[in-house]
């Protein structure tokens, strides 16, 4: 008598969902979300910052659309590493990266909570963030179909909401005879270059949607040809609008000194900026974009860790629950379930300490995955397929680049992240020791043999056949 196969992640996604959820990830009206304390740290070059991130990002991201091609499974960095270079660095760096994964939602329902409580200020913030966290719980668990037709939504009010700021903004900045000139946020000011890079590091947490859609690869209904496809566009597409916005912002808005603005305007600047621009009338707008953004954010957020932790406890190098799907709507519930818990941080956390410890881990996890395109497709032990002149630059030079740009941006944070950073790596190693016991027990890996098969077969290495032999504990 055979036995009843496991449930399996739901295939349902095509190109132009993937691209959507990884844009609704993304929130395009982030830019507001960040636009302040940004601001301050550059000086008023957030559009240069925002450049030398996308440049950064780009060659990340062709990183990742090649990874996919090669591991077209959910786990993102986590898989990839884990199959470049083994198991112990890939549950360091599936830890790592799960530092942003969990702060992403956490920090969406954070800026909601801010912008609605400009609109209700007898309230507690707190209060308006605890009902996104439990909505969008509920969304999570009902399923990956439910979850894109949201992401849909939040998409097309999220673009026209920037659309008309972009508008009114442009028109107030040509009629501003003080406005500065075309060119100037994208210059160098006094600061000098290290608070852009600065700036660009913090951004990173802006593009996460690139990642986000590579944990969807068990989901996607051909994810070898169509998870790259979105990765790429989902980078050029957010990256654009948040060059473009930041840009007239800069124009219509340009306070003397940064520096000297309150705290409390900078987390809440984008509605400053609204009120600026459009009045009290576009305020109320970019604060239903804001709620609207944050809860496609919040649950692209929620879904993708919950798939991160869910691939890691298959794999059983976290706790097998984790590792479990729903019968009935073949989600990931328990995950689901613990990605809500911790999102409750966002109750008394600061913006600036999430959104520095999501730039920490996402920058950590991208360095690694560039240095994984250059192990999978140059140094196999067999098969040198890829050692063609333009092999050899796809996936040799260019991962490099973006592996260099990566160490370049994260080592401009903050030196409080690296403290923060420092110890959950450091609880992630402990971690790792105790369910090794002290490396005396080989890693869990991932068994692909458990996986759904995708439309092309993977052609995998021979140390993911070294793993299929059993290396699973």
């Amino acid at each position: 008598m055979s036995q009843q196969s496991p449930p399996q992640l739901r295939r349902a996604l095509g190109l132009v969902g993937l691209t959507l959820f990884g844009l609704s990830y993304m929130a395009v009206a982030t830019v507001f979300t960040t636009y302040g304390i940004v601001n301050q740290v550059t000086e008023g070059r957030l559009p240069l910052a925002y450049v030398v991130a996308l440049i950064t990002m780009l060659f990340t991201a062709l990183s990742y659309a090649a990874m996919v091609q090669r591991f077209p499974v959910a786990g993102s960095a986590y898989t990839f590493v884990q199959q470049s270079f083994g198991g112990t660095a890939g549950f360091l760096t599936g830890w790592v990266l799960l530092l942003d994964y969990l702060f992403i939602p956490m920090i969406n329902f954070m800026i909601l909570g801010l912008y609605v409580g400009t609109q209700f200020p007898s309230i507690p913030t707190q209060v308006f963030s605890l009902i996104a966290i439990i909505l969008i719980y509920f969304f999570n668990v009902l399923g990956i179909k439910l979850a894109n037709r949201f992401n849909i939504t939040t998409v097309a009010v999220s673009v026209a909401t920037v659309v008309v700021f972009g508008i009114l903004a442009l028109k107030m900045a040509i009629s501003d005879p003080n406005a500065p000139g075309l060119l100037e946020p994208f210059t160098v000011g006094a600061p000098g270059f290290s608070p852009i890079l600065t700036g660009a590091g913090i951004l990173a947490l802006s593009f996460l949607g690139f990642d986000a859609v590579s944990t969807l690869s068990e989901e996607a209904r051909q994810p070898k040809r169509d998870i790259p496809r979105a990765i790429i566009l989902t980078t050029l597409i957010g990256g654009g609008i948040f060059i473009l916005i930041s840009w007239v912002g800069a124009l219509a808005y340009h306070p003397e000194d940064w520096s000297a603005v309150p705290q409390a305007l900078l987390d809440a600047a984008g509605v400053v900026l609204a009120e600026h621009v459009g009045g009290q009338a576009l305020a109320v707008v970019i604060v239903i974009s804001a709620i609207a953004g944050c809860l496609g954010s919040g649950l692209a957020g929620q879904v993708s860790v919950s798939r991160i932790l869910y691939s890691m406890g298959r794999d059983g190098t976290l706790p097998r629950p984790l590792g479990i799907l729903s019968k009935r709507f073949k989600t990931p519930v328990v995950a689901t379930t613990v990605v809500s818990v911790v999102a409750l941080s966002s109750l008394f956390l600061t913006l600036d300490q999430a959104a520095f410890m999501i730039s920490f881990g996402a920058l950590a996890a991208f360095s690694m995955v560039n240095l994984s395109v250059i192990r999978a497709y140059l140094f196999p032990r067999t098969g040198a397929a890829a050692r063609t002149p333009w092999g050899v630059i796809r996936y040799g030079v260019m991962p490099l680049i973006g592996f260099g740009l990566s160490i370049w941006l994260w080592t401009s944070l903050e030196p409080f992240t690296w403290v923060v950073g420092a110890i959950w790596a450091a609880a992630g190693l402990a971690i790792l020791l105790a369910k090794t016991n002290f490396f005396r027990r080989p890693v869990p890996t991932l068994n692909f043999d458990e996986v759904e098969p995708t439309d092309e077969p993977t052609n995998p290495t021979p140390e993911l056949a070294d793993h299929q032999k059993g290396a699973r504990t």
